[in-house]
């Protein structure tokens, strides 16, 4: 009996310790199109025209060719390595909207399961064109954007123990010609960390510790 109570509450204290040396940042968060080349589908990243022309795309929102985006129709900022611009089709020229502004979604999720959720925060910077804001699990944490220079978010609350969802809104304004829209995000930091372990979890630790002191203490005597 001993034994197995030892056995038990050693596997509960290393799943806790095991826990609580792991990265405290959090899984899931992609910076769009990072590692992508020109032309490939951010599948990190859905897409959802709420209003507006760009329907019937193709779908998630397209990593868009970084030369040339400074020309023409509009002034985005550069891509980079660390994050690209995601377009509702591979075009990044494409015009939409010509009479009634548009309202398109780019979204992600990521998992807190197990984790903390009042010890989490995340910090970032987006651009959109035109102009948009950010919801949390259907809360607005930011508002206001630019394309051609970034606007900072955050949160440190609204979390769920469990799926959340970033969902980028883009509104792109009416325009005749010449007339794209688009997303960049970057994540600059996250954390969380394990949620403290249920009391099951803790009754076979403190069992476990009063075996391994009375073997101990016998041992001693």
């Amino acid at each position: 009996m001993f034994k197995s109570i030892l056995v038990a509450s050693g596997i509960a204290l290393a799943s806790f310790s095991a826990a609580a040396v792991e990265s405290n940042q959090i899984d899931g968060l992609y910076n769009t199109g990072a590692g992508l080349a020109s032309g490939k589908i951010d599948t990190h990243y859905s897409f959802e025209a709420i209003s507006g022309t760009a329907v019937g795309t193709d779908g998630h929102g397209v990593t868009t060719r970084q030369t040339g985006l400074n020309s023409m129709f509009y002034a985005w900022l550069d891509n980079t390595a660390d994050s690209k611009w995601l377009t509702p089709t591979i075009n990044a020229r494409q015009s939409y909207d010509p009479t009634e502004p548009g309202l398109y979604k780019w979204s992600i999720s990521f998992d807190l399961t197990g984790l903390d959720i009042t010890s989490a925060w995340i910090t970032g910077r987006w651009a959109a064109d035109n102009n948009g804001y950010i919801q949390l699990n259907g809360t607005t944490i930011s508002s206001g954007s630019a394309l051609d220079s970034w606007t900072s978010f955050s949160a440190t609350a609204g979390f769920l123990s469990g799926v959340n969802t970033l969902d980028f809104f883009v509104t792109n304004l009416a325009q005749k010609v010449g007339n794209a829209t688009g997303v960049r995000v970057e994540f600059l930091d996250s954390y969380a960390v394990a949620a403290v372990p249920e009391p099951e979890s803790w009754a076979l630790i403190v069992a476990g510790l009063a075996v391994v002191g009375a073997i101990a203490r016998r041992r001693i005597g």
